[in-house]
């Protein structure tokens, strides 16, 4: 089988996860180790983001988005990938290496700029569609986050990624409720 080559530099949590994507991918790995990511992988990935496309891959669990949190912070020109949380368990254990090779590939086909270029989006454009202001938002925050392989966050979050992505209200409004 032969490995998809990919022009970037894909950080991981860990071993696991390389071992799991390097079966298929054929990239520059950067592993965290976990949420202990040391100020040299951190200068390293600031570094390497000069002069390649840096895509940081974490798991769809809160210590994942602390990681890639931290590395937004320190690299804003860095690109972030979302594993579907509902499609990347196994075991009890939620993850990468949990995913597979098809979530992985989506997830990569939908990478967000780290620097989240604004789109024309508002909240007040969020609340008229019920994803902010209403006891089922989070729910239906969720549903576009699945669709458009967001990863899930805070309203805020997700207003911030939807923007990046350059998803119109319309867009919004027929993944939520269909055509009208």
């Amino acid at each position: 089988m032969s490995k998809i080559k990919l022009p970037i530099a894909l950080v991981v949590e860990g071993v696991t996860d390389q071992q799991f994507l390097s079966g298929f991918l054929d990239v520059e790995f950067i592993l965290t180790n976990g949420s202990e990511i040391s100020r040299g992988t951190l200068d390293y990935i600031k570094n390497l983001a000069q002069t390649k496309p840096v895509v940081v891959l974490t798991d769809p669990d809160s210590p994942g988005e602390r990681i890639r949190a931290r590395i937004q912070e320190e690299v804003p020109n860095v690109s972030h990938a979302f594993v579907r949380k509902a499609h990347s368990i196994k075991k009890h254990k939620v993850g990468v290496a949990e995913s597979t090779k098809e979530e992985v590939l989506l997830a990569l086909k939908n990478i967000l700029p780290g620097d989240f270029p604004k789109g024309n989006l508002t909240s007040s454009d969020l609340m008229d569609l019920g994803l902010t202001g209403k006891e089922d938002s989070s729910l239906l925050r969720m549903k576009i986050e699945d669709r458009f392989s967001l990863g899930h966050g805070s309203a805020k979050t997700f207003l911030s990624r939807v923007n990046a992505l350059g998803i119109s209200k319309e867009e919004l409004q027929e993944a939520l409720y269909g055509r009208e």
